[in-house]
């Protein structure tokens, strides 16, 4: 596959490659005495040196040999005594979106971590958007050094029939984005189901993959690892980010697949598996490293991929292992290898100057030859990008929210009824399917929070008066008020949560007002906002300012009861119709192990 996102092909520079080399032409930049993580050997070469020309790795010193030939009087020297040279960081699965601002204001921000190249899935603005809201996004992506890679979204909507989304995306759209520069692969295949039962339109989207021989990228939450998940990659799909368990890496490791092993802002994925990967001696060759999604306080606060090394390392992975699964390894699978992913002659010089190998602070960042962090800080600015208008008039909910929109009737005046809820985990994406005793009062069902129900509703905010929604219950969040968020995967609905009427009203017209959000609502007061107008999904402002926004959102989360970790993240996938067990959609709950719609009130 030819790479498009070097600053000068190969076969245009190899000439002077050679020269530099030799020591026949002097180099644009020399690192000099840093501790070379090889990542094609898995060792660390002490004192070695690397010359850069073209913006591609030209020469390596190392076993008593120097750069000194390769410098001449205009050669920029960087002495990296103490320091570990490592290749730039990859995320291999991200959604930009869950970082609440655009590509470009994402790259400011993850840069100085080490982070050189992602690949991301924008499923989130093509629900709402579709395609144009794709080409967009990477018209804004374009302005950064960030190497950001394009994997089509597969599942706009992620599953057919049970939800209502802004946009669609079909197997011949599919095809016109394979001829893209800027695409590498199919995102996630959500639509496992369709996959299994031969659905026409899933399977063509493989097919038509295949044909530009580019990798799909998949999401199988199967119980099945049998007959359910051999039929899953026989059709195509080459990698998972989706496992929970030690036995779930292992099933798909030995049936071929790459295994993105994840880490993001909630989906704290790694403590459940990779103790027991490190210690089974398994061959990682095959395993890579994802955050799938980060909350811009994570970001900011803690890092983003050097984050995932730093758990990776104190759960006992090898540093130089956990390197290869976010540096060589995504560029084999990518098909970019020849490119990307290690420091040897030829490939970009994607570079990071590490402290150490156990916290990972990023001291230098070079992409393609160029200095573009140093010391925490992007050395490059961005100016605000303008939307275009179709995506920052998404809020189309097509009613007045009132406190009475949110009455459930039911047959009987006063009492007690039994419900389905779903139930949430900490630090998973699964739900469960429960059962719940709530309140009936004046002939409505109630939430009742002090046994931690409350009460959900999901709006289409796509159709306007066309639209419908949806009520249920859910158990976990153990909070006081109402909380609202258009971050609602994966048709990014307006969904509404809360323990009473009044609050769940404000929120949802709070959101309405101002095009889309998060916000946090408590006995009639909004407690934080975060707004963004941009499909409902993204801000405007400086990474830095939603950081703190979020932060407050976060703290109000607390205040109100909560303790989860991101729970807004948390509260975004109850609508997401392609994982375990239960959800609800602005069309009613989900079974999604069924694929059936499943009815509130059990008796």
């Amino acid at each position: 596959m030819i790479n498009h996102f070097c600053k000068v092909p190969l076969w245009e520079c190899n000439d002077r490659l050679v020269r530099v080399a030799q020591g026949q032409e002097p180099a644009d930049t020399v690192i000099r005495h840093a501790k070379l993580v090889s990542v094609t050997t898995r060792e660390i070469l002490d004192d070695a040196d690397i010359a850069i020309a073209s913006g591609r790795v030209a020469y390596i010193g190392f076993d008593g040999h120097t750069a000194e030939h390769c410098i001449g009087p205009d050669t920029k020297v960087i002495d990296a005594h103490g320091l570990y040279a490592a290749p730039g960081l990859v995320d291999t699965h991200i959604h930009i979106e869950s970082s609440m601002v655009g590509p470009s204001e994402y790259a400011r921000g993850v840069v100085p971590h080490g982070t050189t190249a992602i690949y991301a899935d924008p499923h989130e603005v093509a629900n709402v958007t579709g395609l144009e809201g794709v080409k967009a996004m990477w018209t804004d992506a374009a302005r950064t050094p960030l190497k950001i890679m394009l994997t089509t979204p597969s599942c706009v909507p992620a599953v057919q029939g049970v939800e209502d989304t802004g946009a669609s995306i079909d197997a011949a759209q599919v095809a016109e984005t394979m001829t893209w520069p800027e695409t590498c692969g199919l995102g996630e295949m959500m639509n496992f189901p369709g996959i299994l039962s031969g659905e026409k339109n899933a399977l063509a989207e493989v097919s038509e993959t295949l044909k530009a021989d580019k990798p799909i990228t998949g999401h199988y939450v199967a119980p099945d690892d049998d007959r359910g998940l051999n039929a899953y990659i026989a059709a195509g799909v080459t990698s998972c980010h989706e496992s929970s368990t030690f036995q779930d890496v292992l099933a798909k490791l030995r049936m071929g697949m790459y295994v993105q092993l994840r880490q993001g802002s909630a989906w704290l994925n790694l403590p459940g598996y990779l103790p027991e990967l490190v210690k089974s001696g398994v061959d990682t060759s095959h395993c890579m490293l994802c955050t799938d999604d980060s909350h811009p306080h994570t970001i900011v606060s803690d890092g983003h991929m050097d984050r995932v090394l730093r758990e990776a390392v104190s759960l006992g992975l090898d540093p130089v292992t956990a390197l290869q699964m976010c540096t060589i390894n995504a560029a084999t699978y990518f098909g970019v290898g020849l490119d990307m992913g290690s420091i040897t002659p030829g490939k970009c010089a994607d570079i990071v100057l590490f402290e150490d190998l156990k916290d990972f602070r990023a001291r230098d960042v070079i992409i393609d030859g160029d200095l573009v962090a140093q010391d925490g800080k992007a050395l490059f600015e961005v100016t605000p990008f303008s939307w275009p208008d179709f995506m920052t008039h998404t809020m189309n909910i097509g009613l007045d929210v009132t406190p009475d929109t949110f009455r459930i009737p039911v047959d009987k005046p006063e009492g007690t009824c039994k419900v389905r809820a779903i139930g949430i985990a900490a630090g998973d994406t699964l739900t469960r399917d429960v059962t719940a005793t709530v309140p009936v009062r004046d002939g409505s069902l109630a939430a009742d929070p002090a046994h931690d129900v409350l009460k959900a509703c999901v709006f289409d905010r796509h159709h306007g008066a066309a639209g419908t929604h949806a009520f249920g219950f859910v158990t976990g969040f153990g909070i006081h008020g109402a909380l609202a968020q258009t971050v609602s995967h994966d048709a990014h609905n307006l969904l509404v949560m809360g323990d009473n009427d009044a609050d769940m009203a404000l929120a949802a017209q709070t959101l309405a007002s101002c095009g889309g959000g998060e916000v946090a609502v408590m006995d009639g007061k909004v407690l934080a906002l975060v707004e963004l107008p941009v499909c409902g999904l993204m801000s405007d402002k400086p990474v830095e300012v939603v950081s703190a926004e979020v932060d407050q959102v976060e703290k109000a989360w607390k205040t109100m009861g909560c303790n989860l970790p991101s729970p807004f993240m948390t509260m975004g996938v109850m609508s997401l119709a392609c994982v375990p067990f239960l959800r609800l959609t602005n069309r009613g709950y989900v079974n999604c192990v069924t694929f059936k719609m499943e009815p509130l009130v059990l008796e």
